[in-house]
């Protein structure tokens, strides 16, 4: 059996199907770990991952509905109104009437919650696991994201 430079296990890692596996388990590991590190920091920002999410799919420069956040999340309206409470008490939202549909409400983010959303970016963005690749390993890493993800879209896009 070939061994890569990275250690493989399991008595299938010769064949297609075991290092498929092999690397879904792998990549979910490393998913994990991923999480583990953001929520970390994302409670340190005082948010929970939830309302970090919201606020990060928010456009600060374009209000949007609720209703199109819980669309953005893929998640019910009832469960947005609460994580838009938590951003709106902490003042990094505003619930502001449409000036073009006076029946609706928008979220805006505030200049707070621009700031905020700038560090949950960061939070997001953090890349220290990938820290000892080299540029080429992460250009090909990056690729086979990107490839087994479809093009950046992991379903079927704009299906639910």
């Amino acid at each position: 059996m070939a061994q890569s430079t990275a250690s493989s296990t399991g008595p299938d890692v010769d064949r297609p199907s075991g290092l498929a596996g092999d690397a879904v388990r792998r990549i979910m590991h490393v998913a994990a770990a991923l999480r583990h590190h953001q929520d970390v920091e994302i409670a340190a920002l005082g948010l929970t991952p939830a309302v970090a999410r919201a606020l990060h799919e928010l456009d600060p420069d374009h209000p949007l509905p609720a209703r199109d956040l819980a669309e953005q999340l893929r998640c019910d309206r009832s469960n947005v109104t609460a994580l838009v409470d938590k951003l709106e008490q902490a003042g990094l939202v505003q619930r502001k009437v449409d000036p073009a549909d006076r029946r609706q409400k928008t979220l805006v983010v505030t200049d707070a919650g621009r700031r905020m959303r700038q560090r949950v970016h960061e939070v997001m963005s953090d890349s220290r696991l990938l820290a000892g690749l080299t540029t080429d390993e992460l250009s090909t890493l990056r690729d086979l994201v990107w490839k087994v993800s479809d093009g950046g879209c992991p379903e079927a896009c704009g299906t639910d």
